[in-house]
């Protein structure tokens, strides 16, 4: 009767055997799959990461936008409004002739310091002016056409006369210039 013991007493030892790789095989299932979760976390973070980094960059690159923008554009109304003082004051030298430029000499060359002036900040602001001619070709982005008319020695599209300059803010439009175009077909 001594010898089933001792198998029983092997049987045992390797049931325990069995046991013991059982719930080693647990723990190590149990150390991959809190791995997989702690890699899955890790990535999840890190993608989380990267998107707010594309994002802190795209907001700096629109706030820089914006600023530039600000810094280029934020006067426009200003200077809109400003434009009717340049007619003004080129109207009212426009419509001196010599007798009245001699009685008040001083009077038209204030005037026409006080324009150069207002030429000079525009400029210094990036205000540029349209200056067409009469003969120039018809341009719908910086002219805009007061009228049509059958002028004879002009081909259409050509600018015959001029109303009024126009004024540009860096790369926009303030103002396009008035001009009156020709209309004539037959050149």
């Amino acid at each position: 009767m001594a010898e089933p013991k001792e198998d029983s007493f092997l049987d045992d030892i390797e049931e325990a055997a069995a046991q013991e790789r059982e719930r080693m095989d647990d723990d190590m299932s149990d150390d991959a799959v809190e791995l997989d979760a702690l890699r899955a976390e890790r990535d999840a973070l890190r993608d989380k990461f990267m998107r707010a980094l594309a994002d802190a960059e795209n907001a700096r690159k629109r706030s820089e936008k914006d600023r530039r923008e600000a810094e280029n554009y934020g006067g426009s109304k200003f200077a809109r409004d400003m434009l009717p003082v340049h007619d003004n004051l080129k109207r009212a030298l426009e419509t001196v002739n010599e007798e009245q430029r001699a009685g008040s000499a001083a009077l038209f060359e204030g005037i026409e310091l006080t324009l150069r002036e207002l030429l000079n900040v525009f400029t210094k602001h990036g205000i540029t002016v349209i200056d067409p001619q009469v003969g120039d070709r018809f341009d719908p982005q910086h002219h805009e056409a007061m009228f049509e008319a059958p002028l004879p020695g002009t081909k259409a599209g050509e600018i015959i006369q001029v109303s009024t300059q126009g004024f540009m803010l860096h790369d926009r439009i303030l103002r396009p210039a008035q001009v009156g175009v020709s209309s004539n077909r037959g050149g």
